[in-house]
């Protein structure tokens, strides 16, 4: 009886740790997916911001860290990184990360590209929580407003101008949806805002993989 006893337990034993083992296994190829996926997200919206034939090196991979200082102006709260693009080694633009808090429903998470000259080349919103049908014409699939900003620089729009046209601004509002396109108008202000008290920093570096300069 005791050897039963001992048999038995050995051979749940040994259930037990194949069955951790595929497990382990199974999250891991999981994991492998999703990042893999994230990739190909993150991929997308870099490319459509600058497409590759305006540059020559891998957007995922030259990247610079955001000094802790800026968190604030881009909405951030943990590190994120800045995407350099480049053609025959010369920075051509920057492809910022920026959060607005002030989304009708929630926050609202964008990547602005931003070019030598200040000035916005592309805006792509990659997560938000807006009113299907509303608020989420922020989106490029769901309307062409956010193209509205390309060509646009604090030098060529005056303070007055980056507002809804119901406040007197040069941007047109959503029907039904005020409060989302401002917010996301506010932060691309604030982002380039950011840009020119660092871009001298973001293009005289190379690229620094996994390097924090959080100061």
């Amino acid at each position: 009886m005791f050897k039963a006893i001992t048999k038995n337990a050995i051979g749940l034993a040994l259930f037990a740790s194949i069955s951790a083992v595929l497990l382990s296994m199974v999250n891991r190829l999981t994991e492998d997916k999703i990042a893999y996926s994230e990739r190909l997200f993150a991929q997308k919206a870099l490319l459509e911001i600058v497409p590759k034939d305006l540059h020559d090196n891998d957007l995922l991979l030259d990247i610079q860290p955001i000094p802790k200082r800026f968190w604030p102006l881009l909405g951030l709260k943990k590190e994120q990184f800045i995407h350099i693009a480049r053609r025959n080694e010369k920075p051509i633009a920057a492809i910022i990360p920026s959060v607005t808090p002030n989304g009708y429903s929630g926050s609202i998470s964008m990547l602005v590209g931003i070019n030598a000259n200040s000035t916005i080349i592309g805006v792509r919103v990659v997560e938000h929580r807006e009113t299907p049908g509303l608020g989420d014409k922020i989106e490029l699939r769901r309307s062409p407003w956010i193209l509205s900003f390309n060509g646009r620089s604090l030098k060529n729009t005056s303070n007055s101008a980056w507002a809804v046209k119901k406040h007197g601004g040069d941007f047109d509002q959503f029907t039904g949806a005020t409060i989302t396109p401002r917010a996301v108008i506010n932060q691309l202000v604030s982002t380039l805002t950011y840009f020119e008290q660092d871009n001298a920093r973001i293009f005289s570096a190379t690229s620094a993989i996994g390097v924090s300069e959080n100061k």
